[in-house]
């Protein structure tokens, strides 16, 4: 049977890869533990008047039919999921008796989106989720905790630098309704894309798709053009266009306090950008997302933000709650397909335990069930080839250390005689003898560790294909 058949936007890593994303993973769970969240996975199918939810997304959405199905089945009714979020929401109305809120969960899961693959855009992806969500109120200080948590392992993660850019949604639409716009959603996702297709286009768009006038829409870019990790300066800016509305106000309040609490930071992270308004509708408070600092044209690697009414109980109520995405699956398109991260070994084990020859099988066996017991992962090596040859194959997958079991004369026609277990670290070619009972490879050879290449990096930020428009198949 032909296996060969290659489906665009569905990664499949190498094994040395799948250990670069095991470890980036380790790194999110480790994160969201220390804050306090709690791990939650929900179905990978919803209703498709669920996932419309989240606003014009019928053309990414991969429906659920049975090959066989009956023309009146109710399964059309249902597709994958093709972000965390609305299937959480849903999940917090169904079980709202049995949780206890503020309900603080996180969620690494795959998505499918049916969209056009593109640089760092994949049909299928692992994303990571987290979010605060409160059966009263969501306050300034839950949205600071999870911008800072996100911070956090942004700076963690083996990763380049990236801008933290914030807004508010309060402070657009104030500002938009002040000056007499009234249809906002198409003003902002317009000016969304300010970066993307220049002032000049966005000016035409706004004035030919949403109506505004040419003083309405220059001053839509003037307000979009704001991008300052000065609180000081965000106020000036801000009042410079002469705009007023207190729902205008009230956003840049709450902007300028996330803004002053973010000013610890060395690193220079968070930064307000004002042409900022996230895709989905839901949001109503504190909008971000994260960038590449270096590679302005690459997709954003995570985004979210406050939201009022998305999860909504059967009697009315609604249960607010901030949340963030991290794409996993967005980091790692561009940092494993330009060899930026790389796993120091192929495989999980540290130790390749030889075997001499099929009548030593047993204490290649006996060597390494004492190795896992004491934590040191290992394998056997399957036949007894030549030494040499297990030697090569170890170096092939990059394991560190080859253990010769006790061999006495005759045993096998390898060596002569030798009493005593050996191990060579084949980086260095040093064989010693060693104690299977008491010896322990240094903490760094125990596991498999993920190294970062600046010279790739270097090569990739002058590539102009990631300052260029995003190319198809990748």
């Amino acid at each position: 049977m032909a296996m060969l058949t290659s489906v665009s936007g569905f990664p499949e890593w190498l094994p040395e890869d799948q250990l670069v994303e095991q470890r980036l993973v380790e790194i999110l769970r480790q994160k969201f533990a220390l804050y306090g969240f709690t791990p939650l996975e929900t179905r990978v199918i919803e209703p498709i008047h669920h996932l419309l939810m989240k606003g014009e997304t019928d053309k990414e959405i991969y429906m659920l039919r049975r090959l066989q199905a009956d023309p009146d089945e109710t399964d059309k009714e249902l597709g994958l999921h093709f972000d965390l979020t609305v299937p959480v929401a849903r999940y917090v109305v169904e079980n709202r008796s049995k949780l206890v809120f503020p309900f603080r969960r996180y969620q690494i899961q795959k998505a499918w989106r049916g969209e056009r693959p593109g640089l760092g855009r994949f049909r299928e992806f692992t994303q990571a989720d987290f979010d605060i969500i409160s059966d009263s109120k969501i306050t300034m200080l839950d949205d600071l905790e999870i911008i800072e948590l996100l911070a956090e392992i942004l700076q963690t993660l083996p990763i380049p630098k990236v801008h933290l850019l914030i807004n508010n949604r309060k402070l657009l639409e104030g500002y938009y309704r002040g000056m007499g716009l009234d249809n906002l959603t198409p003003v902002m996702r317009i000016v969304d894309k300010l970066e993307k297709i220049g002032p000049a286009g966005v000016l035409q768009q706004l004035v030919e798709d949403a109506g505004a006038t040419p003083d309405q829409a220059h001053k839509c870019i003037q307000l979009g053009q704001i991008r300052t990790g000065d609180p000081k300066a965000l106020i000036s800016q801000v009042h410079a266009a002469g705009v007023e509305h207190p729902l205008m106000e009230e956003g840049l309040e709450e902007l300028v306090f996330v803004l002053e609490a973010l000013q610890a930071d060395p690193e220079g992270l968070a930064l307000a950008d004002l042409s900022l308004a996230r895709g989905p509708d839901y949001y109503t408070g504190t909008i971000f997302e994260a960038k590449f600092a270096e590679l302005p044209r690459y997709p954003s690697i995570a985004g979210g933000g406050r939201y009022d009414n998305l999860a909504a109980t059967v009697s009315g109520g609604k249960l607010p709650g901030v949340g963030v995405t991290v794409g996993v699956s967005r980091i790692l398109g561009v940092a494993l397909h330009e060899g930026l991260l790389r796993a120091s070994r192929k495989t999980t084990s540290c130790v390749l335990v030889a075997l001499g020859s099929e009548e030593a099988r047993t204490r290649s066996v006996k060597a390494a069930r004492a190795l896992r017991q004491r934590g040191i992962n290992c394998e056997i090596y399957p036949t007894g080839d030549k030494y040499g040859k297990q030697i090569r194959y170890a170096a092939k997958k990059g394991i560190p250390y080859v253990w010769f079991p006790a061999e006495p004369a005759g045993v096998s026609d390898q060596v002569a005689d030798r009493v005593f277990d050996q191990v060579r670290d084949i980086r260095s070619g040093v064989q010693v003898e060693a104690d299977i009972d008491t010896w322990t490879p240094p903490e760094d050879d125990r596991r498999v560790q993920i190294g970062w290449d600046e010279e790739a990096y270097q090569r990739v930020i002058h590539n102009p294909i990631y300052f260029g428009q995003q190319t198809a198949e990748r």
